[in-house]
Order: C-alpha cells, then structure tokens, then sequence
C-alpha cells in the first residue's frame, strides 16, 4: 500500500508538560511553544499531563487561566488544539476546554498520518504490570465518583492531591513501563499501524516486530513513538511534508 497525495501539514505533538507553579521555567518554555513551533502548524495534540495535577476547573488558578488564555490566542492564530487526558489531569472538564478553546478527545482516538492509521492515547494503560494502578484507573474512571469528588470542598481536593502524588514516588520503573502484550492487543484493537503515546518519559522510536493490517486494508510495520516530559528537555513530534521527526530542545532557564 501508498500513503496518498495530500497537501502538505505540520502537525504538532507533546505530552507529559507537568506545568505547576513550582516550575515557572516549564510554564515559559510551554508559552515560547506556543508562541514559536505551534504557530506554525495546522493542529497541536496534547496528550496528557498538561498539568502536574488537576481537581477541577473551578480551582482556576492564576497558572491555569494563563495557560487557557495562550491556548485560546493560539486557536485564534488558527491552530486547532486537540486533549487527551493523562492520568495527572484526568479531571479537566468543559469549563476549561471552552476556556482554552480546546476540543477534549477520548482517552484512545485514532487519526491517519502519511496514510497510516495513527493511534493517539496517554499511555498510562498500557501499564499494565502494575495492576493496583489500574484498579486505581478504572475507579477513577467512575462517573458518580468524579461527581463526589468535584463536590468536596477544594481545600479537601488539593489535600487528596497531595497524598497521590506522594504516593507515586518510589515506583518500580518496570511497573511504570509499557507491555509488549497491551501495545500490540490494543494496536490490533484499532487496526492502527503506528501508535504515538507518553506517560513514560521516555522518547524514542520503536519498530515492532508485527505488522498492522489497517481499517483501509492496507498491511504496515508497526511503529511505537513516545513522547517525552517536559522536566530538563521539552520534546515534541513533528509530522510535515519531511515526514515524522522526534525533536528535544532545552527548556527555558533563567
């Protein structure tokens, strides 16, 4: 099979920022982003962890208005702004989307690059080694869970935030890593020939060794591409005319 002719793009991708007021050198490399690479491109996928955590829109905070007024002038520039939640930010809701002019997509979406069915998602599913996470993941994918927790007072809510993230640290980096088993049961799931994910932060390229037969018919070497966090080196993937290209550059200091 040929990718078809189509008019040249630039399509954006990044994940895994973790922006919080503790790291104001994060929030101004995100912002120099916008204003710079994402500019240029016709669309920017964000694939989770925006932010570091997230208790709900009503918090509204001086970061997160921030960061919602340079994702609407962005959109206003003419960049269409698509989210995937992460496992950090789970909780961002419709307020903040209209007020980032973002579109919210669901956790596994599948879009076509180059001619090839791309599987977009966070990733933290394909953890699947560690199990009480998943447990956790699919609990706090309950709906009249959510609608408790949104109803706590937001003093309890950044108290609970805390506790979890005091809770990750000392993870085994086995537990934290993708399985061989999930990455290809969920690629043949959505007959998607590349996948593109974070949550691990660690960027690279993965060949697989199988091949994807695709919704169109077509049968393609499978690909893994992850992202990368945000902590000393911001990291994106470009998709244009040139092909696909893993790109890290400092992050803002000083």
């Amino acid at each position: 099979c040929r990718p078809q002719n189509r008019a040249p793009m630039t399509i954006l991708f990044i994940s895994d920022l973790h922006l919080c007021e503790q790291r104001p050198d994060l929030t101004a490399t995100f912002l120099a982003f916008l204003q710079q690479q994402a500019t240029e491109a016709e669309a920017l996928y964000i694939l989770g962890d925006l932010f570091e955590f997230w208790i709900g829109d009503d918090e509204n905070s001086p970061l997160q208005q921030q960061i919602a007024a340079a994702l609407a002038a962005l959109r206003q520039r003419g960049t269409a702004i698509f989210y995937i939640h992460g496992n950090r930010d789970f909780m961002i809701g419709k307020a903040f989307a209209r007020a980032a002019n973002l579109v919210l997509l669901p956790a596994e979406y599948v879009l076509t690059l180059e001619g090839r069915r791309t599987l977009l998602l966070h990733g933290d599913q394909l953890c699947t080694l560690d199990e009480k996470y998943q447990r956790f993941r699919r609990i706090t994918s309950w709906r009249w869970l959510r609608w408790i927790f949104l109803r706590l007072p937001l003093s309890e809510r950044m108290k609970i935030a805390g506790k979890m993230r005091q809770g990750k640290k000392g993870k085994s980096l086995m537990l934290m890593d993708v399985t061989a088993e999930a990455v290809e049961q969920l690629m043949r799931h959505h007959q998607a020939s590349l996948m593109i994910h974070g949550h691990t932060h660690k960027p690279a390229r993965h060949p697989l060794d199988f091949d994807i037969t695709q919704a169109d018919g077509c049968t393609l070497a499978a690909e893994r591409i992850v992202l990368g966090d945000w902590d000393r080196v911001l990291t994106y993937l470009k998709v244009d005319a040139s092909g696909l290209q893993l790109i890290e550059q400092p992050v803002i200091t000083g």
